[in-house]
């Protein structure tokens, strides 16, 4: 059990984090292309205005990707232009 909760409080902590990050993009106008907790294969997917949500199954981590962050873009809305 104890082991049970310590999983959920880290995927708890790891999903304030990365809503830190989606927030302050989405505050600053940078486009989001995908949001998710955990990493592996996703066990749960969905697309909402432009940006998928994901849950998936090695609970050690997450992400969120931006528009322009790993290859430059010249899109205003882009990572690298803000």
């Amino acid at each position: 059990m104890i082991i049970l909760l310590g999983i959920l409080l880290f995927g708890l902590l790891v999903f304030v984090h990365e809503l830190g990050h989606f927030l302050a993009a989405k505050l600053f106008g940078i486009r989001v292309h995908a949001f998710s907790v955990g990493m592996g294969p996703a066990i749960w997917k969905k697309e909402k205005d432009g940006v998928l949500y994901s849950l998936r199954l090695l609970p050690v981590g997450g992400y969120v990707k931006l528009l322009g962050e790993d290859e430059s873009s010249e899109d205003a809305a882009a990572f690298g232009n803000k």
